[in-house]
């Protein structure tokens, strides 16, 4: 009598037993202090997302983050307290289009990480197949093997890097939330690059920004110009282990010397007061920047020296 073998299973590997902790345990046990990539919003083992429309400037802004974090320098106010290896994943912008950009920021820094493994690229441009899909097992084990001893991982941008599923379902994100979980694990962090939708918010499920430690969003300002290139408010949306001054939203700009920031009510101030000085009336200015009319009227009186 012959007995067929049937379809083999795939392995299954248990779970391994979960470890709960008394109260006491949890109170007693000595935590290492959590220490910063990039204070005050990047720790280590932290995750973070960066979204705002298409061209205000999102991978500038990304090139500058892994730039202060590999030199152990700062970006704006923010401050990296020691250099950190950096793994820069871009998925859509051409390889000389970086490489066009991160010269400029060498140039106007003054250094040149470029002679050291600090920060390395991971180009769509230039892999013969592309970039893996890192909704995918597969695409995960391939950036994996790339990964080494980097401590922050930079993925420029979430929809041309994770491509399964939909947008817009939560449950298509669970495959990257777990990957990410797991870098947070192995003592990484991870920064994603996203697009913002047209109301404005990131685009897709607001699944992505539970777990997260850190949202900013890029908008850009009521007056702005394409052909000012690079300018927009930075705003924080989730601001874990931070308040107050660290979290207030400014306005940047990046110019031939480098970045340069305002704070918005010194943007709104310049706004009001340039208005005025063009004849506008209160109720007509308030509508142009957005405000109610006792604000901008605040601003004059206190121009004039009346408050």
């Amino acid at each position: 009598m012959t007995i067929e073998a049937g379809p083999i299973e795939p392995y299954q590997p248990l779970p391994r037993r979960l470890t709960p902790m008394t109260i006491e345990e949890l109170l007693t046990r000595q935590f290492p202090p959590r220490e910063m990539i990039l204070a005050p919003w990047l720790p280590v083992k932290g995750l973070a997302m960066v979204y705002g429309p298409r061209g205000v400037g999102k991978t500038h802004l990304a090139l500058s983050i892994a730039y202060a974090a590999a030199m152990g320098g700062a970006l704006f106010s923010w401050r990296a307290p020691k250099p950190r290896k950096v793994l820069y994943v871009d998925g859509e912008m051409p390889a000389a289009t970086l490489q066009e950009r991160l010269a400029a920021i060498i140039l106007t820094e003054g250094r040149n990480p470029l002679e050291s493994d600090m920060i390395r690229f991971v180009c769509a441009d230039e892999e013969p197949n592309g970039i893996p899909d890192l909704s995918t097992p597969e695409g995960q084990a391939a950036l994996d093997e790339v990964i080494e001893d980097a401590e922050l991982i930079i993925l420029d941008n979430i929809s041309t890097l994770c491509r399964s599923g939909r947008e817009n379902e939560a449950e298509s994100w669970n495959a990257v939330q777990d990957w990410a979980l797991a870098k947070r694990r192995d003592g990484r962090a991870a920064a994603f690059m996203h697009h913002a939708g047209k109301g404005g918010q990131q685009r897709g499920t607001s699944r992505r920004e539970d777990v997260l430690d850190t949202v900013v969003s890029l908008r850009k300002p009521q007056d702005y110009n394409p052909a000012e290139g690079a300018r927009f408010e930075i705003h924080f949306e989730k601001s874990r282990g931070f308040t107050g001054p660290e979290a207030e939203p400014f306005e940047a700009t990046l110019t031939d010397q480098g970045w340069a920031t305002k704070a918005l009510s010194d943007v709104l101030e310049a706004r009001v007061l340039a208005l005025d000085a063009e004849g506008m009336k209160q109720r007509e200015i308030a509508s142009e920047v957005g405000k109610s009319a006792a604000t901008v009227n605040r601003i004059l009186k206190r121009s004039r020296g009346e408050l």
